[in-house]
């Protein structure tokens, strides 16, 4: 396994003596976009791409952690370790140590050599999988079993407090879980999930719009922000509610009039949403591959027209993949205002895809993207020399 032995390589030339190494994945989001944070329903898969850590103990109570990205190192004494984001790329895996000790977990000093490969800044959650990867690594060092799901809960933890990044689990969820040749369906409330095999005959293919604007992050928290209003205000005429998620279509239409002519698109948006990914499901279920092709356009238009959160290049991206051959499904997916998208394509016309995407992209914007081919991959794991 050469990319095993080439990161054992480089942490003995930085630390010196042997490794244990660990991976977790990113992911890509199939349907089901901003649902996750209003108790909804979404549907990610775990990508090819990974954060690898290598990790060997130490004698004191400090972890040094490495960045090969960033080419940049850091210390901390778990001792006195205190939530002090910086906006650097430390904060992920310092704030998994923060998280893990205050949850009762007693970890041993450790160095740690970091490698991501998820591609930064693209909507495809290199932030999770620097978190759960470091988490594993943590945890089996100091002799603590990895239980998936609250390693998931501890990671969001880290990057809610001590980052300061209000995300949902989601990510962290699909990181610890995934599997081979699987989507994953998440109850975001419940956190109960099932695994659904996706078509052997069809490819994950993700384009990076290579653009990111930076209205992203400030327009996620008033997205927020509108859908907790819509719930206080809709709970007058629903006093039941606790989220979006216990909201059909018909109560937000019978209702409309509490709302304010953008929060309602907002709130139509989520609910809509969630009905669409649990359509996906019973699709892929029943084997209709081809009813997602409605399901995904229906979504991009939701997000773009509802919750205003695409972008001129997603936009031109999927009206392309649309209209190329074998396609299954074309959808912005991620947060928004940039990244990427995703689109469900015939095994046997994913290359050609690709190709002409990517000239036509680039005709149309001048930009170069990024077209990733993918298969659902596994899990949070530790890797053994040789496996």
């Amino acid at each position: 396994m050469d990319k095993m032995r080439s990161l054992l390589t480089k942490f003995n030339s930085r630390f010196g003596g042997p490794a244990s190494v660990y991976r977790a994945p990113g992911r890509v989001n199939l349907i089901g976009e901003h649902t996750d944070y209003n108790d909804g329903f979404v549907l990610p898969a775990t990508i090819g791409f990974s954060c690898w850590v290598a990790i060997a103990g130490r004698n004191d109570r400090k972890i040094h952690v490495h960045s090969e990205n960033y080419d940049e190192s850091v210390e901390a004494d778990l001792d006195t370790l205190k939530v002090h984001a910086t906006g650097k790329w430390a904060d992920y895996p310092l704030g998994v140590a923060w998280a893990l000790e205050n949850a009762g977990y007693r970890l041993q000093g450790a160095n740690l050599y970091l490698l991501g490969e998820v591609p930064l800044g693209a909507g495809l959650s290199s932030s999770a999988s620097v978190e759960v990867s470091t988490a594993y690594a943590l945890l089996d060092l100091a002799h603590h079993r990895f239980e998936a799901t609250k390693a998931a809960l501890l990671c969001q933890k880290a990057e809610n407090e001590f980052v300061g990044a209000h995300c949902g689990i989601m990510d962290q969820f699909v990181s610890c879980h995934g599997r081979v040749g699987s989507a994953l369906l998440l109850d975001c409330r419940s956190l109960e999930f099932r695994l659904l095999q996706l078509p052997h005959e069809v490819h994950m293919v993700i384009c990076n719009t290579m653009v990111q604007h930076k209205l992203g992050g400030s327009e996620y928290n008033v997205r927020r922000a509108q859908c907790e209003e819509g719930v206080r205000l809709l709970s007058k005429a629903l006093p039941g509610i606790r989220a979006l998620r216990d909201v059909s279509l018909d109560q937000l239409e019978q209702n409309r009039g509490l709302l304010s002519e953008t929060a309602f698109r907002r709130c139509r948006h989520v609910v809509s949403e969630n009905a669409r990914v649990l359509q996906a499901v019973a699709a892929l279920e029943a084997g209709r591959i081809e009813a997602l092709r409605q399901l995904a356009a229906d979504s991009h238009r939701s997000l773009r027209d509802d919750y205003e959160v695409s972008c001129r290049e997603l936009d031109i991206m999927v009206d392309l993949a649309t209209k190329q051959k074998g396609v299954f499904g074309a959808r912005m997916t991620g947060g928004g205002f940039g990244g990427c998208t995703i689109n469900l394509v015939k095994a046997a016309d994913s290359e050609e895809f690709r190709r002409r995407v990517a000239q036509e992209y680039e005709a149309a914007t001048g930009l170069t993207p990024n077209i990733y081919v993918c298969e659902a991959s596994q899990g949070a794991e530790k890797v053994e020399l040789g496996a």
